[in-house]
């Protein structure tokens, strides 16, 4: 069987035995894939240097037949977005982007528009500070993608809060870091798709508080 090849973002990395690595990535077409990178560990390994955290390259890998992790072959890292390794605030948030992108999606089921938003928002989560507005924008964006859309006619909102929202889903990331939700507003967001989320996907992922306390005082 011929190697298959696409292009992705590494979601994750995890050792598998004391020389090979687990890398999960996401890509446009083939959804969230899981790749074996065998030797990968080794100081002498040819994928040394090009399997991280958000790492974007293009990969070849040899489908298995008998399970869902497959064997990584080659790797041409395009973009390694380095400045998200410095800074823990925009090291959460982009954790809780990947969680998030896990708990609504099956495994190698392609959803084009998550790779797209994904990728999107890593260049201004790299350079500017980050703030509870991208939360919301990527909360409500995701959901939008997957048909599950946040309902803005909902009696708890304000009519503030309602237009902010609807703001935030068509804003590009550079509007979104100069909008400013009022303390109201944001608390109303955030009680607002919290309730979405736990309705929609099969458990809250982990690190939403967290993320959304990033640039902020709290």
């Amino acid at each position: 069987m011929a190697d298959e090849r696409s292009i992705g973002v590494i979601l994750r990395t995890r050792p598998l035995t004391e020389t090979s690595l687990i890398v999960n990535w996401l890509t446009p077409d083939l959804g969230r894939v899981a790749t074996v990178a065998k030797g990968a560990r080794r100081p002498a390994s040819p994928f040394r240097g090009k399997l991280d955290l958000f790492y974007e390259a293009e990969f070849s890998f040899s489908r298995s037949r008998r399970s869902d992790l497959h064997t990584l072959r080659e790797v041409g890292r395009t973009e390694s977005h380095p400045a998200l390794r410095l800074n823990l605030d925009r090291l959460e948030l982009g954790a809780y982007f990947v969680a998030l992108i896990e708990q609504s999606t099956e495994i190698e089921t392609p959803v084009p528009e998550l790779y797209q938003l994904l990728v999107s928002v890593l260049v201004p989560l790299e350079k500017c500070e980050p703030r509870p507005e991208m939360v919301f924008a990527f909360e409500i964006k995701l959901l939008t993608f997957l048909g599950l859309g946040p309902d803005w006619d909902a009696p708890r909102l304000t009519d503030g809060a309602r237009e902010m929202g609807r703001r935030l889903l068509g804003f590009s990331w550079e509007q979104i870091q100069c909008a400013r939700l009022s303390i109201q507003q944001s608390a109303e967001l955030r009680q607002f798709l919290h309730g979405f989320l736990i309705q929609q996907l099969p458990r809250l992922p982990l690190g939403r508080s967290r993320a959304l306390k990033c640039g902020t005082a709290e």
